[in-house]
């Protein structure tokens, strides 16, 4: 027996050095197949960011969960870092031959290069970027990033909410550092960026601690995890004394220096002002669109289609016994101020858009069966958008489950101007963001079986955004928006993303100035002025990412018309959304080849 378990112990022996050696073969050196690389870098970048880790929660059921009590590091030295295992990266995968490698693998390798080239090309342009803005800078960031992702399950997650909160400071001071460098290179925001986010930023420092959103947060999860009021009561004085001496304090730092740059900064100009910025908006457009439109393509093209779904609206509001003979603003104006489309100005009319957006969703999600064959496991939640942000913030945005069913998928409402949510527009909002649209599309990307996992994370904007507004159009061809206004504010939502083409075009590489920017989108669209204001100044501060959404829509529907024309009678629209779904979010020329493959395959 005794030699049994010396054989056994040294058998394990040889166990554990072969697969040490395999690890750090693997790790450190060009993995012999290529799905070994993507593990592997997909790890290795996931595990330079704790938030990231915190989102998706694919460790914590392995019994890792250290990464939860940090947050990442923004250091100019991070990034240093980061920037050189992009390049290291870049040049393994280039080294693998497409010949070697199967058709499954040959398509991951192209979806992984397209988004390391544009990246590697984008080096030089790595401070053309506002770390502090009034959309997703890292001062509305954090506190939303904790309130909506930070998950309190027991005494443990609490303990690294508090520690989380710790290291506001050290994160902060590396923000500043990299403003004060981007300072240096003559990289200043709009003005208007400096003004609001010193507002936001004032506001909340002057928040009592026990009011603020942080605070709230943090006992609302402990409430609900149960945890004894003895430790809810000894994590809530850690929570409050580490936000006294830690988070203002850092929050009043960022303060301070927005308070000097706003003397420095008097304009309000697009990315042409930038160093170099003709060059960097034309690679800001070839990341979001992955195509190589030129701006004077996708504006021109804006115009064309600003001009005919006006018509179409047009024609709608005709039929329904509107005098339309005033043109289209003042038509769509006319329409706009009828009080019967609007919720009551009140608490009372707020929580009832968000009953009705959760009503909507239920009622989509039985109709799915007509034009899809896949139903995702995750569920979607609708919520109001964080009032500490919500006056800067979007119409609304999208967050993903976690993919370990702990956290649903939420779409975010804004409610601050209760004007911009129109009765008329709330189904295909809906639709848009939750399902067939954002919700949808990733949750069957993150549940998809026998994919690397980079490719169920990965975003490409146009082919997400694209769906997205897409799938605007399945809702109506559904059935779901059976009255004319409902349809109206369809096509005024596609509207709204055409004059997005023109208007970011415009104050990108055409010069248009904020003023001449709103003036447009007041005039073409019918939205809401305090919408259109947060929407122009969100184009200012990402460059191009506006323009993802109708040149994505724009492909898939080309798409679907030449799978139609090919397959005949053989076509089916739930085959064709599986063909365009089921590999995850990728360039619109690989989706390209993906239909053109859907399409052999039917064929055959």
């Amino acid at each position: 027996m005794k030699k049994l378990f010396k054989y056994l112990g040294a058998l394990l022996l040889v166990v554990v050095l072969l697969a040490s050696a395999f690890f750090i073969h693997v790790w450190y050196f060009k993995p012999y197949d290529i799905n070994l690389f993507f593990g592997r870098t997909a790890l290795q970048f996931a595990l330079q960011s704790p938030e990231l880790l915190s989102s998706v929660r694919v460790l914590e059921k392995f019994g890792i969960d250290g990464h939860n009590e940090k947050l990442d590091d923004a250091s100019l030295a991070s990034g240093d870092e980061m920037f050189k295992n992009i390049l290291a990266a870049h040049e393994t995968l280039s080294s693998y031959q497409d010949e070697d490698l199967d058709t499954a693998d040959k398509m991951s390798k192209d979806v992984m290069l397209s988004l390391l080239d544009i990246v590697v090309e984008g080096e030089r342009f790595r401070f053309h970027n506002y770390p502090v803005n009034q959309l997703f800078g890292v001062q509305n960031g954090f506190p939303s990033f904790m309130e909506s992702t930070h998950q309190i399950n027991d005494l443990g997650d609490a303990e690294d909410y508090v520690s989380r909160l710790s290291k506001v400071g050290v994160k902060f001071d590396q923000v500043l550092e990299g403003l004060k460098h981007r300072e240096n290179l003559g990289i200043l925001p709009p003005q208007f960026v400096v003004t609001k986010v010193l507002e936001e930023m004032r506001n909340f420092v002057a928040t009592p601690v026990e009011e603020n959103i942080l605070f709230e947060a943090l006992a609302n999860k402990m409430e609900k995890a149960g945890l004894q009021q003895s430790d809810q009561q000894l994590i809530a004085e850690q929570a409050q004394t580490t936000m006294e001496q830690t988070v203002y304090p850092a929050y009043q730092r960022l303060i301070e220096y927005f308070t000097a740059l706003d003397v420095k900064v008097s304009e309000n100009h697009g990315v042409w002002s930038l160093p170099d910025g003709d060059a960097f908006y034309a690679l800001a457009i070839k990341f979001f669109t992955t195509t190589d439109y030129s701006p004077d393509y996708i504006h021109n093209f804006g115009l064309q289609e600003v001009s005919r779904i006006q018509s179409e609206i047009l024609s709608i509001l005709e039929t329904e016994g509107w005098d339309i003979s005033g043109g289209f603003t003042q038509s769509i104006e006319n329409m706009a101020i009828n009080p019967r489309f609007y919720y009551p100005d009140n608490q009372e009319g707020r929580d009832q858009i968000l009953d009705d957006y959760k009503t909507i969703l239920v009622d989509v999600q039985r109709q799915m069966s007509s034009h899809f064959h896949d139903i995702p496991a995750a569920t979607v939640d609708v919520q109001r958008i964080p009032e500490f942000k919500e006056k800067t913030a979007p119409g609304a945005y999208y967050q993903g489950p976690a993919m370990d069913g702990s956290r649903p998928g939420v779409f975010y409402a804004n409610l601050y101007d209760i004007k911009a949510t129109p009765r008329y527009g709330m189904k295909t909002l809906a639709y848009h963001e939750g399902i067939p649209g954002h919700h949808y599309q990733v949750a069957i990307q993150r549940e998809l079986k026998d994919m690397p996992f980079f490719r169920k994370m990965i975003p490409f904007t146009a082919y997400s955004e694209g769906w997205a507004l897409y799938a605007e159009r399945v809702a109506y061809e559904m059935g779901l928006l059976p009255d004319p206004y409902d349809n109206i504010g369809r096509l005024q939502a596609e509207l709204f993303r055409a004059v997005r083409l023109v208007v970011d075009t415009g104050i990108h590489a055409k010069r248009w100035s904020r003023e001449q920017a709103i003036d447009y989108m007041l005039a073409n669209t019918g939205m809401a002025e305090s919408d259109v204001v947060a929407e122009i100044e969100r184009y200012f501060v990402m460059p191009g990412q506006a323009l993802a959404y109708k040149v994505g829509m724009t492909k898939i529907l080309e798409l679907r018309q030449k799978a139609k024309d090919a397959l005949g009678s053989q076509y089916d629209i739930r085959d064709f959304h599986r063909a365009v779904l089921n590999n995850g979010a990728v360039p619109l020329n690989i989706l390209e080849q993906l239909v053109n493959q859907y399409i052999k395959e039917k064929q055959n």
